[in-house]
């Protein structure tokens, strides 16, 4: 399987080139085309309850795409609902991926996803605790908001993120979420919930825009959101 990406910055899409017989793991609704003779099933991988924990607390879908290439071979473009960059992801054994809800698009079958409780301070971030985690051999492409950076860290390097602008980030970073400002007050005036503290080594993925904030401005201005309105 290798992938490549199309049209970053700001409105990625990615090609993922199947060898006669290979197989990739899709999110529902993110194929965009795909070459002649490519079969797919979607079905609930690893079971009912896994499946239900992935769509009820991962934000993800309750089923996932498997599509196989024919013995010649072919090709799967795949692509987020939202506009913004992609990346692609070379998974090894000893180094898994933690992704925030919806950043998940497409992985090889060697790939292992599940979701695992991130703890309270997680629950707090807009992640609702939980988040995918990606684990085994192969490249997993994740999507985000916007445009996306990565951000190196080298041992004991550390930097703050806002918890809506998390994309993902290697396991073994160290994770820490607080107030952005102290006090009730001074979290009103800055307009600044929840941050990250990341502390190196590893690799953090971060979106330029967040969805949160743009459910609340459609919410604002939409019509059918204001009381009394038709």
């Amino acid at each position: 399987m290798d992938v490549s990406i199309r049209h970053n910055p700001g409105f990625g899409i990615a090609r993922v080139l199947l060898a006669p017989g290979e197989r990739v793991k899709v999110e529902s609704g993110a194929m965009a085309a795909h070459s002649t003779g490519l079969s797919l099933q979607a079905e609930m991988q690893g079971g009912l309850f896994k499946s239900l924990k992935r769509a009820a607390l991962g934000g993800d879908s309750l089923f996932v795409t498997t599509y196989t290439a024919p013995a010649g071979g072919g090709w799967l473009d795949v692509a987020s609902t939202l506009p913004g960059d992609m990346f692609v992801f070379d998974l090894t054994p000893d180094q898994a991926l933690v992704m925030s809800r919806g950043s998940w698009i497409a992985s090889a079958e060697t790939v292992e996803l599940d979701t695992r409780w991130g703890g309270f301070k997680s629950l707090f971030g807009g992640e609702g605790g939980f988040m995918v985690h990606a684990a085994g051999h192969g490249k997993v492409v994740v999507a985000s908001y916007g445009a996306l950076d990565v951000v190196t860290l080298e041992p004991g390097q550390s930097f703050t993120l806002d918890s809506g602008h998390l994309v993902a980030f290697d396991e073994g970073v160290q994770v820490n979420l607080r107030k952005a400002a102290t006090g009730v007050v001074q979290s009103l005036k800055s307009g600044e919930g929840l941050v990250f503290d990341f502390t190196g080594p590893g690799r953090v993925l971060v979106q330029t825009h967040n969805q949160t904030q743009l459910v609340s401005w459609l919410t604002n201005v939409l019509p059918f959101s204001r009381s009394g309105d038709g």
